[in-house]
C-alpha cells in the first residue's frame, strides 16, 4: 500500500477531486511559466503529492485551488533557481546584442529599430492565440535566467526584491537581465509577429 494513502487527510480538502477540478488549470499555469509540457505535467503531479503530504497544514483560509497554485508556484520557483544556477544568462545563438538596436554614443534607438506597435486584436480569440504562441516561442529563446526573471516579474507580478532573493541575484543584475530580456523579446516579436 502507498505510504501517502495511509496518511490522514484534512476534512477541508477533497483530494479525490483535484485532478478533475484543478489539473488543467495547474497545467496551463505551469506551462505558461515553463514552456515545457513534460516538466509542467511533472510539476502538477508533484504539486498533488506535496499537497497530500501537507494536507494537515491546510487551514481553509484560501480555496483549494489557491492553495494548490501556491504549492505549484513554489515548485516553479525551484525550477527557476536550478536553471539560473545552470545557465547564468549567457546569450544563446538567437539572442540579440543591444548594440544592434542602440547608437553606441547616445544609447538612443537606431531609427531602423524604433519600436513598432504590436497589433493584437483583443476581440479576436484566434488572433490572440496566435500572438500568444509567438510570444511563448520567443520566451523559449531567452537564456534560463532571463526567462525566470521576466516571467516572475511580468507574468507572476512578483516583487523585485523577492525575485532577487529567490534567484540569488543583485538588484543591479536584475535590472540588466530584465532590460536584456525585454530587448530580445521585442526583437523576436517584431521579427515573428509584425
Amino acid at each position: 500500500m502507498n505510504e501517502l494513502s495511509t496518511q490522514p487527510t484534512n476534512n477541508l480538502l477533497r483530494p479525490h477531486n483535484w485532478v478533475d477540478l484543478y489539473a488543467d488549470y495547474l497545467f496551463a499555469f505551469a506551462l505558461k511559466r515553463l514552456t515545457d509540457e513534460t516538466l509542467a505535467q511533472d510539476l502538477v503531479q508533484d504539486t498533488f503529492l506535496a499537497a497530500l503530504e501537507k494536507a494537515g497544514d491546510f487551514k481553509g483560509e484560501s480555496s483549494e485551488r489557491t492553495w494548490l497554485t501556491a504549492i505549484l508556484k513554489y515548485k516553479i520557483i525551484e525550477v527557476y533557481r536550478k536553471r539560473s544556477r545552470l545557465g547564468s544568462g549567457h546569450l544563446n545563438n538567437e539572442a540579440v546584442k543591444e548594440t544592434e538596436f542602440f547608437e553606441p554614443e547616445t544609447n538612443h534607438w537606431q531609427q531602423q529599430h524604433w519600436p513598432q506597435e504590436f497589433k493584437a486584436d483583443g476581440n479576436d480569440p484566434l488572433h490572440n492565440k496566435e500572438f500568444n504562441m509567438v510570444l511563448q516561442n520567443c520566451l523559449k529563446k531567452l537564456p534560463p535566467l532571463w526567462f525566470s526573471v521576466f516571467t516572475r516579474k511580468h507574468m507572476d507580478e512578483d516583487n523585485t526584491k523577492v525575485i532577487c532573493e529567490d534567484l540569488n541575484i543583485s538588484a543591479a543584475n536584475f535590472w540588466v537581465v530584465i532590460h536584456r530580456a525585454k530587448v530580445n523579446l521585442r526583437a523576436c516579436m517584431q521579427k515573428n509577429w509584425i
